[in-house]
């Protein structure tokens, strides 16, 4: 499904991302972990079209085509979705007239026909039970006024709408309680299936609870320096990144 092979980026000149591969199939979940600064949530902004990263050697293939000639909008319409880590706010645009959009653009590169009004509510009242988001939330604007968790639950419920052939989590944990946390990684996990994919970049094993991975991948210094499974993330969680770090120089 997603091919990375030898990625470089840099933003203002200084480089980021330093050769990065990686190969992720359809029905996988892989997680990426690595200290701050190594550089996560560069590679998921390269992977969703971010123009403030300049790609500077590589390729990425997506489903058979060159995913960095693509437009952010292209992107999305082949079915690439980004949960950010600071979900922003869009005042003004209720949440029903942001996904009827979203959703009727996804369906027109499709070649589908676009979704009846009686349709569409019956899609987001079964979508919204996957992250317990209620009836008030979906009448306010996109995360205008929301708390943290209410962010976040938000961003799967999108996912959820447009049922992304691959979906990239940058730090979807970040500033969750513990019953937040469950919810939405109880719903990441309900959206998997055989013929889908899921990348996870998280700091903390706590998500891993849920969300159980195929791979974890640890990213240091532009460069993943190491895979293994989700016994890793416990060994990093107890042990941190010293020691993985000193094996690989």
């Amino acid at each position: 499904m997603l091919e990375i092979k030898n990625l470089h980026a840099s933003v203002g000149g200084k480089k980021i991302l330093k050769g990065i591969n990686l190969s992720v199939k359809a029905g996988e979940i892989h997680a990426i972990m690595g200290p701050n600064g190594a550089g996560k949530s560069t590679l998921a902004s390269v992977l969703a079209g971010n123009q403030k990263f300049d790609v500077t050697e590589g390729e990425v293939i997506f489903e058979g085509n060159s995913l960095l000639e693509s437009s952010v909008e292209d992107r999305a319409r082949a079915g690439l979705f980004l949960g950010f880590q600071y979900p922003v706010e869009i005042p003004g645009v209720s949440m029903a007239n942001f996904m009827k959009l979203a959703i009727a653009e996804r369906r027109r590169h499709q070649g589908l026909e676009p979704l009846t009004s009686s349709e569409f509510l019956k899609l987001m009242r079964e979508k919204s039970q996957v992250v317990e988001l209620g009836g008030k939330l979906m009448g306010r604007a996109v995360n205008e006024g929301f708390s943290g968790g209410e962010k976040k639950r938000n961003e799967i419920f999108q996912m959820a709408m447009l049922d992304p052939k691959l979906a990239i989590l940058d730090e979807t944990d970040s500033g969750l309680d513990i019953d937040a946390l469950r919810v939405v990684a109880t719903g990441v996990t309900k959206l998997h299936r055989e013929d889908n994919a899921t990348i996870v970049i998280t700091h903390y094993q706590r998500l891993l609870d849920y969300i159980v991975p195929d791979f974890v991948h640890v990213l240091y210094d532009g460069q993943i320096i190491y895979t293994g499974n989700k016994e890793l993330a416990l060994k990093l969680e107890a042990e941190g990144y010293d020691w993985l770090i000193n094996k690989s120089e």
